[in-house]
């Protein structure tokens, strides 16, 4: 774990991220696929640059998903400390938000890392002295193969849309044995792919419309089996569910895996 603690003990800039090793090598900044573009545009930055919402994930049919701004805004609670109890090793937090379990880890001395596609919530991480990069769990990034821990929470099991991918992504970051701790739709069987865009009280959107998935325990559990994880652990806490996965050993097999890796 020695690569990752260098990678997240060091500076991280949103922008231009160098090598934690002191090449002189920068790792360039990678461009976000055009899915990522609505959390990198009003009216999301402008709600979590304010700290309020409300603020909707709204389908095609005109149904809509609120999203907790204020609560990913404010302090860790309850039901994210007993997460983070759980974590093992350096920490990556994936779509990190405005960085509260970022700061939260940071402040017990854990080695953490967020990443996140829009560049106000990692602006906000970065405010809160947390290390952040503005990335795509999908581009590469530093420690891969390495990280003890990954966390999917505040619905980002939804990531691009495909959870066969995004949980066959993780399984490539995580060290052999890793933990993936990831929040799922309390409460429901819900397997579902939907075409989504973000929205605010008015019905502002920028951008057309990305693909989102929601899962509930038992759906996240089958697409687990069905790629070679081992569920670990299950719970609710604070109106919320959890699961906890191990990997099997799978290492990174990608070649950007092997070009960027900073290890």
């Amino acid at each position: 774990m020695s690569g990752v603690r260098d990678v997240v003990s060091a500076h991280i800039s949103p922008t231009t991220p160098r090598s934690p090793h002191g090449t002189g090598v920068e790792i360039r900044p990678p461009r976000s696929p055009a899915d990522d573009r609505p959390w990198s545009a009003d009216p999301y930055s402008h709600a979590l640059r304010t700290g309020q919402g409300p603020l909707f994930l709204r389908r095609a049919d005109g149904w809509l998903l609120p999203l907790d701004v204020e609560r990913w805004c404010a302090d860790a609670d309850a039901a994210d400390r007993e997460v983070l109890r759980r974590c093992e090793g350096a920490v990556l937090d994936v779509g990190c938000g405005p960085g509260r379990l970022v700061a939260a880890l940071g402040r017990q001395g854990r080695r953490v890392l967020g990443i996140d596609v829009s560049e106000a919530a990692v602006a906000r991480t970065l405010r809160l002295g947390g290390p952040a990069l503005h990335r795509s769990v999908f581009d590469p990034l530093p420690g891969e193969g390495r990280w003890g821990t990954a966390l999917l929470v505040d619905g980002n099991l939804g990531i691009g849309g495909d959870p066969a991918s995004l949980l066959d992504r993780m399984a490539q970051l995580l060290a052999p044995g890793g933990l993936l701790i990831a929040e799922t739709v309390p409460d429901l069987d819900l397997d579902e792919r939907v075409q989504v865009h973000v929205t605010d009280a008015r019905g502002a959107t920028t951008g057309p419309p990305f693909p989102w998935a929601r899962l509930g325990t038992p759906a996240l559990l089958r697409h687990a089996e069905r790629a070679g994880w081992c569920a670990v652990d299950r719970w609710t806490a604070g109106g919320r569910s959890f699961v906890a996965l191990r990997g099997r050993g799978r290492q990174p097999t990608s070649e950007a895996s092997r070009r960027y890796s900073p290890l």
